[in-house]
């Protein structure tokens, strides 16, 4: 049976703010080969909701470099979970920034309207415009960055509904 926990943004935030420059040896850096930003925010919404959906193909879980879901690594894969998980493991809804929160995740498109950026939101002011928002990523390393430092053509946000995980009896 599936119930609801907590998604602790305070926990994924804080991971995002002591990973920023540095990698956690439990993942493999996936820097040299695409890119380590949407490594690096798994690692942060898990450490936010300490459950992973092993479900083969669509899931998200990481065992290692070579076993793991393609929503752990994957932009497109991210988004596509995030917003379709029925089962365990964060789900989240698109929102406005005016919607969005400290742990909450931001992805950028470019020009051509592909998605290809993940940044997980460190802090947040109001009104929650991007020199507002700060963030924490990988695939150049940033801590506490201002959103309207990046370069992109539209930025979609992503809001962390919350967690659910398999109750055993």
């Amino acid at each position: 049976m599936l119930v609801e926990t907590n998604y602790d943004r305070r926990a994924a935030v804080r991971y995002a703010l002591d990973w920023a420059y540095a990698r956690n040896p439990r993942f493999y850096d996936f820097e040299d080969i695409g890119g380590d930003c949407t490594n690096f925010i798994s690692q942060c919404l898990y450490a936010g909701c300490g459950v992973m959906n092993y479900t083969p193909e669509t899931g998200w879980f990481y065992i290692d470099s070579n076993n793991r879901a393609p929503a752990w690594t994957g932009v497109n894969f991210l988004r596509e979970f995030l917003l379709t998980n029925l089962g365990v493991a964060v789900y989240a809804e698109e929102a406005p920034f005016s919607e969005l929160r400290r742990g909450d995740i931001i992805q950028l498109v470019n020009r051509e309207g592909a998605f290809y950026h993940t940044v997980i939101i460190s802090e947040i002011f109001s009104p929650a415009v991007p020199e507002n928002i700060f963030v924490c990523a990988h695939s150049v390393d940033s801590r506490n960055r201002r959103l309207s430092t990046y370069n992109y053509a539209d930025a979609v946000g992503f809001h962390i509904i919350g967690a659910r995980k398999e109750l055993t009896v």
